[in-house]
């Protein structure tokens, strides 16, 4: 399953720190609609996906998610690194600091600590892929508040790259979500369950 190569997916790059700038974009890591969130849904969810061609787009989106997960890594880490102890009071990253000094952690730009609880593994095939469009629809909200947030062009530019690969991910699972409804039985089913429906009604 795995290739690493020790690089990241897309140049991470910034010459400038901004600790205000990593508490906000720190939400991509362990936030609700975050890349540690979205990884482990996915490859959570691949195991009980009866289609072999659609646990092949789990698996693949799944371990991008923790490519990106590395890049946003990367980007906070770049912006806090060798920060004064009166840069990170000034910024308002004393907070943080003072539980995890330097150290990536993943928790949400609130401050709200990483959950599993953020994302569901259900185990029925359409129930699962609407959650995965749904998610890669917030993931693409949250950076384009990010953006709107964000002029330098050095973090910019990476953020871009992670929100155009939210879209290319929903269209994909969009497709999946087709390869499943042409296979609709009474063990996958839409919304009616025949072998159950029938069985309980009418009596």
């Amino acid at each position: 399953m795995w290739r690493y190569e020790k690089r990241l997916q897309h140049p991470v790059k910034i010459t400038q720190t901004n600790p205000q700038m990593a508490q906000v974009i720190i939400s991509q890591f362990g936030g609700p609609d975050g890349e540690l969130a979205a990884s482990m849904r996915y490859l959570s969810q691949r195991y009980t996906m009866p289609y072999k061609e659609v646990a092949g787009v789990l698996t693949d989106i799944g371990t991008e998610e923790l490519a990106h997960m590395e890049m946003i890594s990367a980007i906070v880490y770049q912006l806090t690194r060798n920060l004064s102890i009166e840069e990170i009071k000034a910024s308002g990253f004393d907070k943080y600091y003072v539980d995890h000094t330097l150290g990536l952690w993943p928790q949400a730009a609130g401050g709200v600590p990483f959950s599993a609880e953020v994302f569901q593994s259900k185990g029925d095939p359409v129930t699962d892929l609407f959650e995965d469009m749904a998610a890669e629809q917030k993931a693409r909200t949250t950076y384009d508040n990010i953006l709107r947030l964000i002029k330098d062009p050095e973090i910019v530019e990476p953020i871009r790259f992670l929100r155009e690969r939210e879209i290319v991910h929903f269209q994909r699972f969009g497709e999946s979500l087709r390869i499943v409804q042409e296979h609709l039985d009474s063990k996958n089913f839409y919304a009616i369950n025949p072998a159950f429906d029938n069985m309980n009604c009418c009596k």
